[in-house]
C-alpha cells in the first residue's frame, strides 16, 4: 500500500506580492543560501512583468503553460521495467514548472540572471521557450507509453 502524500512545509507568502508562487520562484532562484541576492532578481523579473500587466496573473500564467499533465514513472513489473503514464499532482506541478523555468533561465549564459529568467517567463506565457519545450516533451513521452497505462499504482 503507497504512503499518504505528506503535508509539506509551504514557504511564507513574500513581502510585496502576498504569493506563495513568487515565493517558492524566489528559493529556486537561490543558489548557496542568498536569499537577499535571489530575492532582487525576482523582484527585478516582476518589474518588468509589471509592464505588460499584473505580474502575479502572469507568472501563474506561466507556472500554468510550462507545468506538465501527465509524466511517466519507471514500474517493474514480471523482470521488465515500464513507463507508466501518470498524472501529475499540482504541488509537483508547480515544481516542475517552476525547475525547469529557472533551469532554463540558468542555462542562458551571457545574460543577467534577471533578464533570462524574464525571457523565459515571457516565453513560457506565450507557450514558447525551453520549459515548455521540455513539458510538450514529457507529454509526448507519455502518450507513446499510453499503452502501458494499466500498470498504474
Amino acid at each position: 500500500m503507497r504512503r499518504p502524500v505528506k503535508n509539506r512545509k509551504q514557504p511564507q507568502p513574500d513581502e510585496v506580492y502576498g504569493s506563495f508562487k513568487v515565493a517558492k520562484l524566489i528559493n529556486y532562484v537561490m543558489e548557496r543560501g542568498k536569499k537577499d541576492t535571489a530575492t532582487r532578481i525576482v523582484y527585478k523579473v516582476m518589474e518588468e512583468l509589471k509592464k505588460d500587466g499584473d505580474p502575479v496573473a502572469l507568472l501563474d500564467q506561466a507556472l500554468e503553460n510550462a507545468g506538465p499533465e501527465v509524466e511517466v514513472r519507471s514500474r517493474r513489473v514480471g523482470g521488465a521495467n515500464y513507463q507508466v503514464p501518470v498524472p501529475v499532482r499540482p504541488e509537483r506541478r508547480l515544481a516542475l514548472a517552476l525547475r525547469w523555468i529557472v533551469e532554463a533561465a540558468e542555462g542562458t549564459k551571457g545574460k543577467p540572471m534577471h533578464e533570462s529568467l524574464t525571457a523565459e517567463l515571457k516565453a513560457a506565457i506565450k507557450n514558447e521557450g525551453a520549459a515548455v519545450t521540455k513539458k510538450d516533451t514529457t507529454k509526448r513521452m507519455a502518450e507513446a507509453n499510453k499503452a502501458f497505462a494499466h500498470f498504474a499504482w
